[in-house]
């Protein structure tokens, strides 16, 4: 599915080619913003090379878990993410966790390093939504409108489209923001959360293919978690900075 090039049993999928893609781009806008805050952006290759494998294996590991019955059915394809099935809400759960814990060891300023990567994680989800347009899948329910896209029989959403519009627009937000509005570390971040999982919801809700928990679309309710928590902390590093000045 998706495959870009195949030599023997050597193959490479369009899915890793864009994910790589996206990767680059963050790591770029990383080091750039942290030039323009100040900070060593050598130190963005440091963090990615800790939190990316694990936000990997925690991305696959949320898709699984979500579609238990199926892997335990079918073992071998657990180890096969290439195919499909990589939730971006395990990797950002697991890969902003090995940040954290990272640079707690090295003694670095977390919430400014959040900052300085919400932009480029942004970008990365935008160019790596566009692999589910090479393998056919996060498609949405039946259209007529004229950006509809023919898949599975019939004309659909192109859900992962409208995500990859959103995080593109979420980004250069973001970047605004931190280049001449930001008052307080973990602003940036935080907006990020909020603004993603608004549009997370609503594509979310339009789509055909959502991990399920019960009768509740997983994205949906992570998205509102995130939301509740995001202005709950948003409020007390507001009263932090109002009490050191």
């Amino acid at each position: 599915m998706g495959v870009a090039i195949e030599i023997g049993p050597f193959t490479i999928h369009w899915y890793a080619i864009l994910i790589n893609l996206g990767i680059v781009f963050a790591i770029v806008l990383a080091r750039a913003q942290a030039k323009s805050q100040g900070l060593n952006p050598d130190t963005a290759y440091d963090i990615t090379l800790v939190a990316l494998p694990i936000g990997i294996i925690g991305a696959r590991l949320w898709y699984v878990a979500f579609n238990l019955p199926y892997y335990l059915d079918n073992p071998g394809q657990i180890f096969q993410p290439w195919l499909g099935g990589l939730a971006i809400h395990g990797g950002l759960i697991f890969g902003i966790l090995a940040g954290y814990i990272y640079t707690k060891i090295k003694k670095i300023d977390f919430l400014s390093w959040a900052d300085i990567a919400a932009p480029g994680i942004a970008i990365a989800q935008a160019v790596g939504r566009w692999g589910n347009y090479i393998n056919q899948e996060a498609y949405g329910y039946e259209t007529n409108l004229p950006w509809a896209i023919f898949v599975d029989g019939a004309y659909r959403h192109p859900t992962f489209l409208y995500e990859s519009i959103w995080n593109i627009i979420l980004a250069s937000i973001l970047i605004y923001i931190l280049r001449s509005k930001r008052k307080y570390k973990g602003q940036i971040i935080i907006l990020y959360g909020i603004g993603y999982s608004i549009g997370r919801f609503w594509i979310e809700g339009l789509r055909t293919d959502s991990l399920m928990l019960g009768s509740l679309r997983v994205a949906q309710l992570v998205s509102i978690v995130t939301i509740v928590f995001s202005i709950y902390i948003a409020n007390k590093l507001k009263v932090e900075k109002e009490s050191e000045e």
